[in-house]
């Protein structure tokens, strides 16, 4: 019997459909938007507030930013894992990386929801 040699942390097909899905969802966002902004351009602040004031949009944008940090955060572990052999540097980049995410992700809601507030 032929033993093998496992390495790496197995995170192929998972990593693998991570971007497909992340990537998926902000294409279908960017192509909703671009619609919208054909079919009727905003000129005007009034126009782009209730383009962008509507619940959905919020919502729509939120999942678009959830999905481009996740999408970056698998990249960056790659590319971290792949280039950066020293552990603890590896590790302390990772721990950087995670935290700029997430602080990302909460200031994106608060961006968004925050817009809700000053619109009213």
């Amino acid at each position: 019997m032929v033993k093998r040699i496992v390495t790496g942390a197995h995170y192929g097909l998972r990593d693998w459909l991570a971007q497909r899905v992340t990537a998926v969802v902000m294409v279908v966002f960017v192509l909703c938007l671009a619609i919208a902004l054909l079919i009727s351009p905003p000129h005007d602040y009034a126009m782009w507030k209730s383009l962008l004031s509507g619940r959905w949009m919020r919502i729509a944008s939120f999942l678009f930013l959830v999905s481009l940090f996740w999408h970056a955060w698998v990249g960056m572990r790659n590319i971290l894992m792949d280039y950066v052999h020293a552990t603890g540097m590896r590790l302390t980049l990772q721990i950087l990386v995670i935290l700029s995410l997430l602080f990302y992700t909460v200031w994106s809601a608060e961006i968004l929801w925050a817009l809700e507030l000053a619109w009213r």
